[in-house]
């Protein structure tokens, strides 16, 4: 069996991160804020766990001008993004190299309820309103034991400012934006709170625009309102959200259709239409030594579609989720002792309009995970779950019960910074668009694997520093092989030969000076076959480099310049990696100017450089990459914002 050649350089990467931090005079006092987390299922201090969790503030994504969930996550973390194949914001985030998978391999997590989906398609996050967002978090690696199936490459949880909490003051904000391609976008949001504890939060938002290239326009719009009440320790709240989506889908292209003209389209006649309706009712409770939480959720999902101008695709889902957990932190001893326990109850169902593609899943877990700090700051961590999982669709019974493990610790190897490794197991089912579509009917195994991840980070008075090694050895991954034979022709969903995912990812933030910030993420990354016919191969569609490097200038009282460049390298359409899509740069910029106490003007562009590239194709045909989808050329949009 080979060995991946890039495996010593990425140690080496690390090592020297490490030494450099171990060879760097320690600063005074720390003077950034403590950042805290809820990705661990409660809120907790991110400097002591054995993982790496990124935070974007509502701030953040404000001045970076980012219009959706998705397109913060790309902009300011650096993660690599693909097009999103029903034309509605919702960029594909790949958060450790799954490809066409990625989806399927990461939890989607929004105020407690977890919206990823049981099929192939992608939880809708463009539809939620980005000026309800608190904080987008995003856990790096596995989350299989506090999340479930699915979660081997990581876990976005998405809080609102509702969701988050907080005591707030009464106001609004109104926003409105105009741009390129006939864009017309339009948000609104508002927060009344009163002195007896009661909050309500309302947002809204319609955005129009006529699209890049032919046969592209869409409209959408969304919606969301909260209520909720709050004394010293007792929150109640309901929640209720409605977002929609209408597009035109302009098709792939050929690489010679591309290079002739990028915004022709090949599907005139193709469009999909696709709403959500979420409601949710929520409670927390500090009694004790105990924090409770409870939530319980519902969401109904309608799309209908015309493919190839002639073939309808039409589905609904109904999908409830409820979510009981409980936190306990004590003192014995001389240790703090913090104990989780939860339990989930997911249920899903696809009911098909125009074919036999029905399908549901039920899923019920257990899980437990306890922390050991002790006086020295040392952090031992041991989590378990356990999840039966009952599947059904194309005629077809899967029922299987998957267990998940890890064990993590942190130390405080210096007055500033900590290093961590943590181990663990993770896994996922084939979702019902993959298990009635295999091989000759052949019964899909279930997606296991080993993970481990060491790291290190360094908090200093300007900035913070991390850096994560991580490797996952994966047996039975599950996906689509267009080559495989059938009975039916060419193509089937598939258990791979042994696959590897590992990497390094180092993140960076930095005060240069008190009015000008600067953020870098990079990451070196391979996602190969261990052994088959594709030995040493890269899975299709996952970089291998990627870097991000963003500013943040206030040149003077009242502006604002939020900047960035994002570089990702090459990578194959392709198992046989005969065809190489070409690496790409993208710059955006945005200016805002505060000309009254609380009015603000913001000009922003995207593709800086005009640049002519794509981030998604499926075909490779004689060397040549074809099933080509285009992105966007230069945009600018110009904005206005007032508060009240």
């Amino acid at each position: 069996m080979k060995r991946n050649v890039q495996t010593p350089r990425a140690r080496a990467c690390l090592l020297a991160a490490i030494a450099s931090l171990s060879t760097t005079p320690l600063l005074a006092q720390q003077t950034l804020p403590e950042t805290h987390v809820t990705a661990t299922r409660f809120s907790e201090p991110a400097s002591t766990l054995p993982l790496g969790v990124s935070v974007i503030t509502a701030d953040q994504i404000r001045a970076s001008g980012a219009t959706t969930v998705n397109d913060a996550i790309v902009r300011l973390l650096g993660v690599p993004g693909r097009q999103d194949l029903f034309n509605g914001g919702d960029t594909g985030i790949d958060l450790r190299g799954f490809g066409t998978t990625a989806d399927q391999n990461q939890v989607v997590v929004l105020d407690g309820i977890r919206l990823s989906e049981s099929d192939l398609s992608s939880p809708r996050l463009a539809g939620i309103p980005i000026e309800s967002i608190e904080s987008i978090e995003v856990l790096r690696g596995s989350g299989a034991v506090l999340y479930g199936e699915g979660a081997t490459g990581g876990v976005i949880v998405i809080t609102t400012k509702a969701g988050a909490g907080k005591q707030r003051a009464s106001g609004a904000t109104v926003y409105a934006a105009g741009g390129s391609d006939g864009l017309a976008d339009v948000r609104a949001s508002g927060t009344a709170a009163t002195a007896n504890g009661f909050v309500l939060d309302a947002n809204a938002q319609q955005r129009r625009t006529d699209g890049w290239r032919h046969n592209s326009a869409s409209k959408s719009d969304g919606g969301s309102l909260t209520g909720q009440w709050s004394n010293g320790w007792l929150r109640l709240g309901a929640s209720a959200a409605q977002d929609h989506l209408a597009a035109r889908l302009p098709g792939a292209l050929t690489a010679d259709q591309y290079a002739a003209d990028p915004k022709q389209t090949t599907t005139p006649n193709d469009h999909v239409s696709i709403r959500n309706d979420r409601a949710a009712l929520f409670a927390q409770a500090d009694v004790g030594q105990w924090q409770l939480a409870f939530d319980a959720a519902q969401r109904q999902k309608e799309l209908r579609s015309i493919n190839f101008g002639v073939f309808p695709f039409d589905y609904d889902v109904d999908a409830h989720n409820y979510a009981l957990r409980a936190r306990q932190q004590q003192k014995i001893g001389r240790v703090d002792n913090i104990l989780v326990l939860g339990a989930d109850r997911n249920e899903w169902a696809r009911t098909s309009v125009t074919n036999s593609s029905d399908a549901s899943q039920d899923a019920d877990a257990l899980y437990v995970k306890d922390d050991v700090v002790y006086a020295t700051g040392t952090r031992l961590s041991l989590g378990a779950r356990t999840e039966k999982i009952h599947k059904e669709g194309g005629g077809l019974t899967l029922n299987d019960r998957q267990d998940a493990w890890e064990l993590g610790l942190s130390h405080p190897v210096a007055t500033d910074w900590t290093a961590w490794f943590r181990v663990g197991r993770s896994y996922r089912l084939p979702t019902a668009d993959e298990f009635n579509f295999t091989r000759d009917g052949e019964m899909l195994r279930p997606q296991t694997s080993n993970d481990a991840e060491v790291g290190a980070r360094w908090t200093y008075a300007a900035g913070k520093l991390e850096a994560r090694l991580y490797e996952s050895h994966l047996t039975d991954e599950i996906g689509f092989d267009p080559d495989v034979p059938t009975t039916f022709g060419q193509g089937a969903n598939v258990n791979f030969d042994p696959t590897r995912r590992e990497g390094v990812e180092v993140d960076w933030n930095h005060a240069l000076t008190s009015s000008l910030g600067l953020a870098v993420h990079g990451a070196v990354r391979r996602a190969t076959f261990r052994s088959g016919p594709h030995e040493g191969k890269d899975v299709p569609l996952v970089p291998r480099e990627t870097l991000a490097v963003r500013a943040d200038w206030v040149p003077a009282a009242g502006h604002r310049i939020n900047a960035g460049v994002n570089w990702v390298s090459s990578q194959h359409p392709d198992f046989d990696n005969a065809c190489r899509m070409p690496s790409y740069v993208t710059a955006d910029a945005r200016y805002a100017w505060q000309f009254l106490r609380n009015a603000e003007l913001a000009l922003g562009v995207t593709n800086l450089f005009d640049q002519r590239f794509y981030t998604q194709a499926f075909g490779c045909v004689g060397g040549q990459t074809t099933s080509i989808y285009p992105e966007p050329r230069r945009q600018f949009t110009a904005s206005v914002r007032v508060q009240f």
